[in-house]
């Protein structure tokens, strides 16, 4: 039962810091999607320790597991636009793949420079 209400009150935690976000974008008109401002937020407070991890872990590991469920709406809508896809299915294949293949690239090439950095820093150190 405990855990339960643990549970519950990291889920909600989670929820109010959304709600937050999506307020502050409503009201500021941040072009920002109020999820990714809301990250934000939550790693603002996690950085300065105003919010532990234990108090929205198992809640955030719970609401990570099930991901793919909060998907099956938006490709539930892509359906009637069935039409627009037939058409122009091939080009947005090609910009999303380029794009995702372009994230992963630079991702990987400033994880690479960074672990580099980090590496020669602890060798100066020590």
């Amino acid at each position: 039962m405990k855990e339960t209400v643990l549970f519950l009150g990291q889920i909600i935690i989670l929820i109010i810091i959304y709600q937050l976000s999506a307020a502050i974008v409503t009201y500021l008109h941040i072009p920002i999607p109020a999820s990714v401002f809301g990250m934000m937020i939550l790693l603002a407070l996690l950085s300065k320790g105003l919010i532990h991890m234990r108090y929205i872990e198992k809640g955030a590991a719970f609401l990570n597991k099930h991901l793919a469920f909060f998907f099956i709406p938006i490709a539930v809508g892509l359906m009637t636009f069935g039409d627009l896809i037939k058409t122009t299915g091939i080009p947005l294949t090609i910009m999303i793949g380029g794009s995702s293949l372009i994230g992963l690239f630079v991702t990987a090439s400033l994880t690479d420079r960074l672990s580099k950095k980090m590496k020669e820093h602890r060798r100066e150190c020590a």
